[in-house]
């Protein structure tokens, strides 16, 4: 049975599901900053999972790629899959603007995670509300 790792519970916030994966949001306003992760179990790598879920991880990556970078009217968009500190697999999509906190820099270390409020989350959500397609369900949250 799909888990989220624990550090991916405590530091994201759920958004919703795409059809192979869980979507979150960091809980950092610096920067919009979201992550896809597989809802498969014991997966630390791409090349664990099988040849159809590759793919779709693929689609659901560029789906939400392309939304975040017309949404948050985005200069460039970091995706990335690390896992050195969270071995589950997940995909990192973050919007960066060249006037960011931590521009041109990588985002991971450079600032202090800055939480959002429940008015920042619900208007992120409802933003994306009006542009992800029919095969994302939202959570309530």
């Amino acid at each position: 049975m799909f888990a989220l790792d624990p550090r991916l519970e405590q530091d994201t916030l759920p958004i919703g599901d795409f059809p192979l994966s869980r979507l979150l949001l960091s809980n950092d306003s610096n920067y919009p900053w979201f992550i896809l992760v597989p809802r498969r179990e014991d997966v630390s790598e791409l090349f664990q999972l099988d040849v159809a879920d590759q793919l779709q991880l693929w689609r659901e990556t560029t789906e939400l790629a392309e939304t975040l970078k017309d949404s948050f009217d985005a200069d460039k968009l970091n995706v990335a899959t690390l896992g050195n500190v969270v071995s589950q697999l997940h995909m990192h999509v973050i919007v960066r603007k060249c006037d960011d906190a931590a521009w041109p820099a990588p985002v991971w270390g450079k600032h202090p995670a800055k939480p959002y409020s429940a008015e920042e989350v619900a208007v992120i959500r409802e933003r994306l509300r009006l542009v992800l397609t029919d095969d994302f369900t939202f959570l309530e949250g």
